[in-house]
């Protein structure tokens, strides 16, 4: 006998982790990458001030790209300059910093600044997966139990369990520079974290 049980657990996020990128347009590619880096540096010195360690700062995307006007005769487009995206992906573990980090980075790297992909997690979920797992599983017992009875049979044991966890992972809706003041407004809310077995009894 196939039973699924499902178990949820909620907890309060404790981590944040967001895209921080800057963008620089130049009339060619070493000033285009040097605008670029520049901007990029003063952005990790702010938030390594603001409290992010070193560690949790990591580069995830650097990219040039041409930048166009116009139309040549014989239909080919003008090259007019270049545009340079350097982006770190910030990793915040003191929330209570989380707005500051967020603030001095735009304030930082100015209009250049995007700020993208901000998700809140719960650094260390062990204790309420181990916690929805055990509300899953007796959920699963005892709709298995209810079913044997209804049968007219005893619960025997268990022959095999899967299970799926989801929950991590909060999305925050994604904003650019322009919308963020010097004090970003931060809220974590609540986590679900649930997880769903499947399993196999023998029925006696």
């Amino acid at each position: 006998m196939n039973v699924n049980g499902v178990g949820e657990v909620q907890g309060a996020p404790d981590t944040l982790t967001t895209q921080i990128g800057v963008q620089a347009t130049a009339e060619d590619v070493t000033a285009a990458i040097e605008e670029a880096n520049a901007a990029v540096t003063e952005v990790t010195d702010a938030v390594i001030a603001a409290g992010v360690a070193r560690e949790d700062i990591q580069t995830q995307q650097v990219s040039i790209d041409p930048q166009y006007s116009g139309a040549l005769p014989g239909g080919t487009s003008a090259i007019s300059g270049y545009q340079a995206t350097n982006t770190l992906q910030v990793t915040v573990r003191d929330l209570s910093k989380a707005s500051a980090v967020l603030g001095d980075a735009t304030s930082a790297g100015g209009n250049a600044t995007r700020i993208s992909g901000v998700s809140f997690k719960i650094d260390d979920d062990s204790e309420l997966i181990s916690d929805a797992r055990s509300r899953a599983f007796a959920d699963a017992r005892a709709r298995a139990e209810q079913y044997a009875s209804l049968a007219g049979g005893e619960l025997g044991d268990v022959l095999s369990i899967t299970e799926s966890i989801t929950g991590q992972e909060q999305p925050m809706a994604s904003r650019e520079s322009a919308s963020f003041d010097t004090a970003v407004p931060i809220e974590p809310g609540q986590q679900t974290v649930s997880v769903s077995v499947s399993v196999k009894w023998a029925l006696n």
